[in-house]
């Protein structure tokens, strides 16, 4: 299915030396990634280190990049994409080092990309209640929902949910979305879909199981209150947009 399709999973990294080695492993393990891309932020402990002796391993080939400041999740992703593309990848995965999310789904989102189906897929957390079933806190499962009715609302799509980080894209997708104006903090992930949904890109979902831990990225609940503003803001940007009330430089062609 994936022959002459390079495949390349990204991981931004922050502080993840207790869980990267084992999220490494088992995105090894499904035999199907050519390349491993590590863009570490300016992490305080030992990621770095854990990080160049996984890509001195030899089994698959991995590139670390080191930011010599941290720049911010989305700022993360930026370079973690701008590298996938460079190294000539056509599908590129989205798995965070945490070990929230499971690299064992990764063929399967590979494959509905490959065939033809999607352009984008979203490893949801809230289909079949994999979220609550896997420890997210109730709150946070209840403001992630409420997110996503209203997302759905204002840009008129049908996702189960708009907030996972495990996510996978085409090659042709990523050339043709402009990201520089992006959020370089969590509110990527939000806009990066919302631009996917202007640019016609379709978007598949998969059910993916979650763990959540002490080791696990989770954001705060005064981060968690800025980023569920600023999507309501981008949602209402996108509507506006459409109506051509305004001008948005998230909603521009890519030059």
């Amino acid at each position: 299915m994936f022959k002459g399709r390079k495949i390349a999973v990204v991981m931004p990294a922050y502080n993840a030396e207790k869980t990267i080695s084992k999220t490494y492993q088992e995105v090894v393990n499904e035999k199907i990634v050519d390349v491993i891309i590590i863009v570490d932020d300016a992490s305080k402990d030992n990621t770095v280190p854990i990080s160049k002796e996984l890509a001195d391993d030899g089994e698959v080939k991995t590139v670390l990049h080191v930011h010599e400041k941290n720049v911010g999740y989305g700022g993360n992703q930026k370079s973690c994409y701008k590298l996938a593309l460079a190294q000539g990848s056509d599908i590129i995965i989205m798995v965070h080092p945490d070990y929230q999310y499971t690299p064992k789904l990764i063929p399967a989102m590979a494959g509905m990309i490959v065939n033809g189906l999607y352009d984008c897929v979203l490893a949801s957390r809230i289909l079949g209640k994999a979220a609550l079933k896997g420890g997210m806190p109730f709150w946070k499962y209840m403001v992630n929902q409420f997110l996503t009715k209203m997302e759905n609302l204002i840009l008129g799509a049908y996702l189960s949910e708009y907030h996972t980080g495990y996510r996978a894209f085409s090659r042709k997708l990523l050339e043709n979305i402009s990201l520089e104006h992006n959020s370089s903090g969590f509110l990527f992930d939000n806009e990066i879909i919302a631009q996917i949904l202007w640019s016609g890109y379709s978007i598949g979902e998969i059910s993916c199981p979650t763990n959540y831990f002490p080791e696990a990225s989770v954001i705060n609940l005064y981060d968690s209150f800025v980023y569920g503003i600023g999507c309501f803001k981008v949602a209402l940007l996108y509507r506006l947009s459409k109506m051509r009330i305004i001008k948005s430089k998230l909603f521009s062609s890519k030059e």
